[in-house]
């Protein structure tokens, strides 16, 4: 596999980066992110990718079950230098169907540190085994409200920390999306539009 990501190197620099040489130098000097998106570690998922974006674009934090905990310094550190010094305007959440993290938080985890950090997303599962209970869901319906109740937690929290409260005391930047990529089909649905909370404003 070493070796595939390698050759896969050459192939890029060869039909991608000398081809586009101009724009890669631009953003070899400075990177002016437009986006920053808290997205799940899940190989599966690539948000350059599902977006046809290029390196550049987005600054990117992910982490299992795509959450953001109050205590993390990581993604607190990555949103200050995000927001206050790369002066990015939207924050896309994004969670995806069949995430391993999510049918953690529904079936439970034994391992310690797993178990741990999926506790900061057990409020989305207290409203999905609601919702279940009330419509009778299958499984596999279970699973994909549980995804899309998690970002919606997340983006919770996001908007509970300081320093996005302060941002958001000045006016509506950052915005904030939720976004649901689904890996069976490629599509994402929007959960969360950020753009229509800055249009009320």
């Amino acid at each position: 596999m070493i070796d595939q990501l390698l050759e896969g190197n050459l192939e890029f620099v060869e039909k991608e980066y000398r081809p586009n040489a101009d724009y890669y130098q631009t953003i070899a000097a400075k990177q002016t992110p437009k986006v920053l998106w808290i997205g799940c570690s899940d190989s599966r998922v690539s948000e350059h990718q599902m977006t046809g974006s290029k390196p550049g674009t987005m600054f990117v934090h992910r982490n299992v079950a795509n959450i953001v905990a109050f205590n993390d310094v990581n993604i607190s550190s990555i949103l200050e230098y995000g927001v206050v010094h790369l002066k990015i305007e939207d924050i896309i959440v994004c969670g995806h169907t069949r995430c391993g993290g999510i049918a953690a938080i529904e079936d439970g985890v034994h391992e310690n540190y797993i178990a741990d950090w999926l506790c900061i997303a057990s409020g989305a599962k207290v409203v999905t085994d609601r919702i279940a209970a009330e419509r009778n869901l299958s499984r596999e319906e279970k699973l994909e409200v549980l995804t899309a109740e998690n970002v919606k937690l997340q983006i919770k929290h996001l908007k509970n920390l300081a320093l996005i409260k302060n941002q958001h005391a000045k006016g509506k930047i950052p915005r904030i999306h939720g976004w649901l990529y689904r890996v069976e089909s490629g599509t994402i649905d929007v959960l969360v539009d950020g753009r229509k909370d800055e249009a009320k404003a």
